[in-house]
């Protein structure tokens, strides 16, 4: 709400006299609540990376208002003599309603910042902006690191812009993936081969022996004689794995694998993230 103030004056015979001082207070009749879902973004993930925001505009007062701006900032924030944007608009995807009914989509400027125009909310109604947008280099990776994320809206009928924000947080947490190879790729039988299995961690934290690792694997052809170590160490059986000759499936002991966090840099100039995967190696050698 804004209070005014407001004073006359009243001039004759080349004399003004200044009347008392009035006040007066313009009762705020839109508000604004911004939402986002999920609350989480994940850190080294891209198919987890999209944030569904929600702008609902509640109008209180007899009259319409129309031709409303709603300007996103997308989560900028300082960066050298500039600024980063961790936020980039799913194009196309705004949907737009007043009272519950779908509407015709405003027009959209996909810059930064991001920019809905000829927004309408009815007299004593309510309009409600979802959009989509993605999560990109320049989101802080870290523990503890969030995108706080700012909408203003601005128009005719408005005293003053009126904002609301929304603040979502990295994930914390290892994120993990693991890839194998075989060498050699032909091997004549009573030779030896050796599988390896690279797991990734592009999470910001480390994945600890509570985190319950267990690596598996039916081996086929079966192998004989194994020798298995895990970052250059040597595993034992049933120590560190087991494994049944007859079948051919080999189980690392739960918890034996830990990964080391992601390591994050920040560009200096560009103010874009990078991230280089902590590894753990497991080799598993055998005769066919």
């Amino acid at each position: 709400m804004a209070v005014f103030y407001n004073q006359a004056t009243l001039s004759y015979q080349n004399t003004s006299v200044a009347s008392n001082v009035v006040s007066g207070e313009i009762l705020d009749v839109l508000s604004a609540q911004k939402t986002a879902f999920p609350i989480e973004y994940a850190v080294g993930d891209p198919a987890d990376g999209t944030i569904t925001y929600v702008i609902s505009l509640v109008n209180t007062g007899s009259v319409a208002l129309t031709g409303l701006t709603v300007t996103d900032d997308l989560g900028a924030y300082p960066f050298g003599s500039g600024q980063a944007v961790p936020l980039t608009y799913v194009d196309g995807s705004v949907r737009y309603y007043q009272n519950g009914v779908l509407q015709a989509a405003p027009t959209v400027t996909a810059g930064a910042p991001l920019v809905f125009c000829g927004v309408s909310v009815p007299a004593g109604g309510n309009a409600i902006l979802v959009y989509d947008a993605t999560v990109n280099a320049f989101a802080p990776p870290g523990t503890g690191g969030s995108i706080i994320n700012t909408a203003t809206v601005t128009g005719l009928g408005i005293g003053e812009s009126v904002t609301a924000s929304a603040e979502i947080g990295a994930r914390s947490g290892p994120v993990l993936s693991i890839s194998k190879s075989v060498s050699p790729s032909a091997v004549a039988e009573n030779e030896q081969l050796t599988y390896t299995f690279i797991i990734e961690n592009r999470g910001n934290e480390a994945a600890v022996a509570t985190d319950n690792l267990v690596v598996t694997d039916l081996f086929s052809p079966i192998l004989r004689n194994l020798s298995v170590t895990l970052d250059g160490v040597t595993l034992s059986e049933p120590a560190d794995y087991t494994y049944n000759e007859a079948s051919g499936l080999f189980t690392t002991v739960q918890s034996r694998i830990t990964v080391p966090a992601a390591t994050y840099v920040q560009n200096p100039v560009s103010g874009a993230w990078s991230f280089t995967p902590g590894t753990a190696t497991l080799r598993v050698t055998g005769t066919v």
